[in-house]
């Protein structure tokens, strides 16, 4: 073995000690009672850097959760790479569901289960240590290397969108590096060469100025649940067609490599996808395959509806106020503000009479398409290739990291998407995990990825 690979496999049970460390923090963003969590969060991670030998470290305070920076470029001549990942989890309910603490990091079937186990803590840990590897043992980076950590990812990444429309000039580099993706397989590596967008929404319905008996007032008194299922059913039909008029009128049709690939799934993908959901069939756009309708297509999904009496027995009432969660994923074509103008007038086109309809867009982000050919995606396809001895796929993924559009967009750089997640490791649900299989490989996979990029 290389020294590289020596100092890899002996300090392996450390490195996933200091994961066990971050992961204990209960860093959920959204939640304003884990604030003081986040900042812990936040300030594991810098130290974590400082050991590792960055030459400058600092904890950003925001107009939310912190931001963490690092940077050490002493490789003069070679490229810049700026890393970024995310420290906030998401919520952990219904931690009924949970089979063990969702806080105490627990290992099971070469598996570790704790919320942020893969989204994103062990990712962005593994990529830390990979590089604390490459300083211990050539008491260097082989690259400078730019490290940007959030803690809004789960909540909307306003500070971090922000920080970088504001003060790109200290991000300057050469390429992005994400490690928030996954892997069709263990055995199957893969990069991914596109993201969708997103909005996500709130759809409040408002009846009567209280809630009312069902007895008096059913039959002349409007109820906002009535009035959010007709409008939800009107956005998207049985067939998973989206009904909100110029929603497609922009979106480009995918290259013919793609639609080949999507229609043949030599690998089995959609299979796959319907045990490890544990469904019966596939639903959706039946004129569309599968993996085109969870990459390439726009979606709409209602996450939540609250309102009226959901306890134990019985209670006769009318609600009078009624709330939806819903998102959509975008395909890098449709603009996140656009569509939700679009949106907002399909819903209000959509609310029967009697009703007051408010719309708010609670988050959005745009989606990405990655260019091939450029340098930084070709150091990490021969990476995963050395690592795991097969040529790396490229896909699509279905999910939204606003952030990337954000880095191409504002930074102009290449983004490499290259992470090591796997589908059944049951992100934002109970029982999320992270192979260590993975996380091990992880880390040899971005050293030999830097090695190359330099």
């Amino acid at each position: 073995m290389t020294q590289l690979e020596t100092y890899i496999t002996e300090h392996e049970e450390r490195f996933l000690d200091d994961l066990k460390g971050w992961l204990r923090i209960p860093s959920i963003s959204t939640l304003p009672e884990h604030a003081g969590d986040v900042r812990a969060a936040a300030e594991y991670a810098a130290r974590d850097l400082q050991r590792i030998g960055f030459d400058k470290v600092e904890v950003i305070a925001t107009q939310g959760h912190p931001l963490v920076y690092g940077e050490w470029l002493n490789a003069p001549g070679k490229p810049t790479v700026l890393i970024y990942g995310h420290y906030d989890v998401q919520p952990v309910d219904p931690v009924e569901l949970w089979d063990t603490p969702p806080f105490e990091p627990t290992i099971r079937n070469g598996n570790i289960y704790c919320r942020g186990a893969c989204d994103d803590k062990g990712q962005t840990m593994l990529v830390f240590k990979a590089l604390e590897s490459l300083m211990a043992v050539d008491g260097k980076l082989p690259v400078n290397v730019k490290v940007l950590i959030e803690g809004e990812e789960e909540a909307g990444g306003e500070s971090i969108e922000h920080y970088v429309r504001t003060t790109p000039e200290p991000l300057g580099c050469d390429a992005a590096f994400i490690c928030d993706t996954h892997m069709p397989g263990p055995e199957t590596p893969a990069l991914i060469t596109g993201l969708r967008g997103i909005i996500y929404t709130e759809v409040e319905v408002q009846g009567a100025r209280r809630d009312l008996h069902s007895g008096t007032y059913g039959g002349i008194a409007p109820n906002p649940l009535h009035a959010l299922a007709i409008i939800i059913s009107k956005l998207k039909d049985e067939q998973g067609h989206i009904h909100i008029p110029g929603l497609y009128d922009k979106l480009r049709p995918a290259a013919q490599v793609e639609r080949d690939f999507w229609e043949k799934d030599p690998l089995n993908f959609a299979e796959a996808l319907r045990e490890e959901m544990g469904v019966s069939q596939l639903v959706g756009e039946v004129e569309h395959p599968p993996l085109e309708r969870i990459s390439a297509r726009p979606t709409l999904e209602v996450h939540g509806i609250a309102g009226g009496f959901i306890g134990e027995g019985a209670k006769t009432v009318i609600p009078a106020v009624a709330k939806a969660k819903i998102s959509l994923r975008l395909p890098p074509d449709l603009i996140s503000k656009e569509i939700f103008r679009l949106f907002e007038k399909a819903v209000h086109n959509a609310a029967p009479e009697g009703v007051n309809v408010t719309v708010r867009n609670l988050h959005g982000g745009e989606g990405l398409v990655v260019d091939l050919d450029n340098p930084a995606m070709v150091a990490a396809t021969q990476a995963l290739k050395e690592t795991y001895g097969k040529e790396p796929i490229y896909l699509r993924e279905g999910g939204s990291i606003p952030v990337a559009a954000l880095f191409n967009e504002i930074l102009h750089v290449p983004v490499v998407l290259m992470g090591f997640g796997l589908p059944d490791d049951n992100l934002h649900a109970p029982n999320e995990k992270y192979s260590l299989a993975q996380f091990y490989r992880g880390i040899r996979t971005v050293a030999r990825f830097l090695q190359n990029l330099a």
